[in-house]
């Protein structure tokens, strides 16, 4: 089943904005003075996470290629917008050249994103010297790395671990359980930009990233706004151990930064 924050974008947006203010501000705290940066969020959405930075002080810009949702966060943001304090632009982050922040934003977006590389290459040309990059993401072979808690079947919404299955499999369950082909289509997209921590921090050493902090967890602060499950912290044992850390963890935090 959908689940009212994947329709509602009010919803969605306080849900996001709850989260960075518990979780995500309070994490990059001692790693970098937000006091009047400048942010950049790679796929905001109507800016939930970024009204967190802009109530701290921070000019905001957010970038996504869903055109209905920047639309909801220039209403949202109307004021800060005519103050030039917050920009929400409808485009590829390919398209931004020359323009340079302090800290830029990639929550739950690069699991969607085709070519990782590519993607976190651009990234350095677009951060200020001594930037830092916060990420969030799930691992793919996470319970719902799938995303598959979108389908419109309560069963197939909680079915854990079905998107590890081969492709033909998959498809079939899914048409079994009468999920529509654009459906379809979207869960094995994410298939083909699924990401592991293994394939992350081996991509960000080739470039010539480092990282500054990181945390992983076994239950998601998303999961305490979305289904009221209080967050947990993986055990250190465990976030050390490759492979398997990646089924056993909902969600990684990094902050990197170019060396």
């Amino acid at each position: 089943m959908a689940f009212e924050f994947h329709t509602n974008p009010e919803v969605y947006f306080e849900q996001q904005y709850t989260n960075a203010k518990k979780y995500i501000f309070p994490f990059l705290n001692g790693i970098i003075n937000l006091e009047g940066k400048s942010v950049l969020e790679i796929g905001s959405g109507e800016g939930g996470v970024l009204k967190v930075f802009s109530e701290k002080g921070c000019r905001i810009t957010g970038v996504d290629l869903v055109e209905a949702k920047i639309e909801t966060g220039k209403r949202i943001f109307a004021k800060e917008i005519a103050e030039s304090k917050a920009r929400f632009i409808c485009d590829d982050i390919y398209n931004f050249c020359s323009e340079k922040f302090d800290l830029i934003i990639l929550k739950d977006a690069l699991e969607h994103i085709h070519g990782h590389e590519k993607i976190l290459e651009k990234i350095q040309s677009l951060l200020n010297p001594g930037g830092k990059v916060f990420l969030a993401f799930p691992p793919w072979q996470m319970p719902f790395g799938g995303h598959q808690q979108m389908c419109r079947n309560k069963f197939m919404s909680l079915a854990p671990f079905i998107h590890l299955l081969p492709n033909p499999l998959y498809i079939g369950l899914l048409r079994m359980f009468h999920e529509n082909e654009g459906m379809i289509d979207h869960l094995l997209e994410i298939k083909e930009t699924r990401i592991t921590i293994e394939r992350f921090e081996s991509i960000i050493k080739g470039l010539n990233y480092k990282i500054d902090k990181k945390l992983f967890y076994f239950i998601n602060p998303n999961y305490e706004v979305k289904f009221n499950l209080k967050p947990r912290k993986q055990l250190d044992l465990i976030s050390k151990i490759p492979f398997l850390r990646d089924f056993l963890v909902t969600t990684c935090f990094y902050v990197i930064s170019v060396k």
